[in-house]
């Protein structure tokens, strides 16, 4: 850990609160702006890897404590060890953590506020959904360093137009809320005392759908993106027939066509 890391020694990295269903994971480094060290990085993939054996946990929320939501890689540690093999390990364990999040089972909410930055930046559009307060700012401003984004260039490029993301890679420069709604890099856009309610209102729409369709549906969606039409539309019909005959789906057929609420209790 950082000396930087210090004051908050004793603190865990990444901050864990239960709301039935909905698990918060806050990232911990607040002095830092929640810079992904090595240790954040094993700290958050960890947690993941917890969610996704867990049967109870219906949803993740991922946030950052103090100012920022984070700020990216952790420059300092990173200068401190000038190795080519340090910096692929760096790169392919961030990868690794950012992969993590797109194969959980749960969907993934980002409860942006602040700065989102760089690799603070790819997180928020590696999530599957996201809400960001409408003080919050984005931005891949490796550039500036002389540092193009390369890794945070994949997801955004998955998230926003082609050539707005490549501005936004060569130039560097902020992107605020608005405009990070315009481009689709995040769903919803509050002020920043409503940010907990609007988060809390998208995590229990969420809650109130069978588990296992969603499982079904988050991968399904991730997996047809990267491949040719026809392909997809292969994969999506045996999918939904797998789907059809879950007992989730024939509850919520059986309820629709009998004028009732479907009961899911058990989903």
């Amino acid at each position: 850990m950082n000396a930087a890391d210090s004051s908050t020694r004793l603190e865990p990295l990444v901050l864990e609160r239960r709301d039935g269903g909905v698990v918060h994971l806050t990232l911990n480094r607040p002095a830092q702006f929640n810079s992904l060290s090595e240790e954040m990085l094993a700290a958050l993939q960890a947690a993941l890897a917890a969610v996704a054996a867990d049967a109870t946990a219906r949803v993740v929320v991922i946030g950052g404590a103090g100012k920022a939501f984070c700020a990216g890689h952790d420059l300092r540690q990173m200068r401190a060890n000038p190795s080519l093999d340090y910096y692929r390990k760096v790169f392919a364990d961030c990868a690794q953590m950012m992969l993590r999040i797109q194969t959980l089972p749960q969907p993934v909410i980002a409860r942006v506020h602040g700065i989102a930055t760089a690799a603070g930046c790819q997180l928020v559009a590696m999530c599957d959904l996201a809400v960001a307060s409408d003080a919050a700012r984005f931005a891949v401003s490796g550039i500036n360093l002389g540092l193009f984004c390369s890794t945070p260039a994949v997801p955004l490029s998955r998230n926003v137009g082609r050539k707005q993301a490549f501005e936004m890679l060569v130039t560097g420069d902020f992107v605020d809320a608005a405009g990070a709604l315009e481009r689709g890099l995040v769903n919803r856009v509050v002020p920043a005392e409503q940010l907990d309610a609007e988060v809390a209102r998208l995590a229990q729409s969420i809650v109130a759908k069978p588990a296992a369709s969603i499982a079904i549906g988050k991968n399904l969606f991730y997996r047809q993106s990267e491949m040719g039409i026809e392909a997809a539309y292969q994969l999506a019909g045996q999918t939904m027939a797998c789907n059809m005959i879950d007992e989730c789906a024939q509850e919520g057929v059986d309820a629709f066509l009998n004028k009732r609420r479907p009961n899911w209790a058990s989903g």
